[in-house]
């Protein structure tokens, strides 16, 4: 598959190849057009939780072919084809969201995850009436490049006031790598960050919650707010088909396919169980629902106007 990159975003994500170079290069790797959505796509999504006040950012979109090359690879063509047929949606092509999500407590802006770019991340932002300047704690739910890759451009930092937050496990496997993205993008930032473990809040009333599989260290997040919940999943599931009604189909990037497949049935499970709203960072976009079970997995619901109420 050609790999189909604009200017501004091949220069933005050069040097960001992990252990998992497919993501930017590769046969079945997601053919990133732009670094801001389509103009038909609203770039931000607002509302309100408790006292807090969430807004979803597009920072990106993603074109990709052969998606079985990365999601359901221990499954049967025929067997894809089928899940894909049922949920109306091709099996030979997908459509990627890269959704970062701004939390504003009363007393901080909090963002998770960057996109892919700094200009793209600034593009949401500045959609959604926000600066990056404005932002006080940018927290990283992992490291791989579609996440970290706001964190600066040649200009420098992109969040020149923020401090950082991420997941010890998360850092200390990237620090002993080597990787490029890692020393380009985080290890600068490193004085700047504080480190969690599992159960431990950034801020009252935002918990981490230890997702690991898509890599070690993977972190989501819980958010109580005036008795109002909601989970930040980041990439705990990376389709709304393919990886929530198939939880055990492995994808190409979890870096232990055992491990995330059980996160995802635990996760995901307690978030049907306690019927909470979620923002997935891949999910259709706004990226926020709720989910259901379904047979041997889960079925994705968008949110309406819940979360407006």
């Amino acid at each position: 598959m050609t790999i189909r990159l604009n200017r501004r975003t091949a220069l933005a994500t050069a040097g960001l190849a992990f252990a998992t170079p497919a993501l930017l290069l590769g046969r079945a790797a997601v053919a990133q057009g732009t670094t801001a959505p389509p103009a038909a796509i609203p770039p931000y999504r607002r509302m309100m939780l408790g006292n807090f006040t969430v807004t979803t950012l597009l920072a990106a979109t993603g074109k990709m072919e052969e998606p079985q090359g990365v999601f359901g690879m221990n499954a049967s063509p025929e067997e894809f084809a089928a899940l894909s047929e049922a949920a109306f949606i091709p099996a030979d092509k997908s459509f990627s969201f890269f959704t970062p999500t701004l939390v504003e407590t009363g007393g901080e802006k909090i963002l998770f995850d960057t996109g892919l770019s700094a200009d793209g991340i600034r593009a949401a932002l500045g959609a959604a009436g926000h600066d990056a300047g404005s932002i006080t704690t940018v927290v990283l739910t992992h490291m791989h490049p579609d996440h970290i890759g706001g964190l600066s451009d040649d200009a420098g930092a992109t969040f020149a006031n923020a401090t950082y937050v991420t997941g010890q496990a998360e850092f200390d496997h990237w620090a002993a790598t080597g990787n490029e993205g890692f020393e380009a993008k985080v290890r600068p930032l490193a004085e700047k960050m504080r480190f969690l473990g599992d159960g431990e809040d950034v801020a009252t009333g935002v918990t981490s919650v230890l997702a690991a599989g898509h890599t070690p260290g993977h972190m989501a997040y819980w958010l109580q707010s005036e008795g109002r919940e909601l989970v930040l999943t980041a990439d705990t599931a990376n389709h709304h088909v393919w990886s929530l009604q198939k939880p055990d189909w492995e994808v190409r990037y979890d870096a232990d396919k055992a491990a995330a497949a059980a996160t995802r049935r635990s996760l995901l499970g307690r978030i049907a169980g306690d019927k909470v709203p979620f923002v997935g960072y891949h999910m259709p976009f706004p990226g926020v629902g709720y989910l259901e079970t379904k047979d041997d997995g889960f079925r994705f619901v968008p949110a309406s106007y819940q979360l407006d109420l």
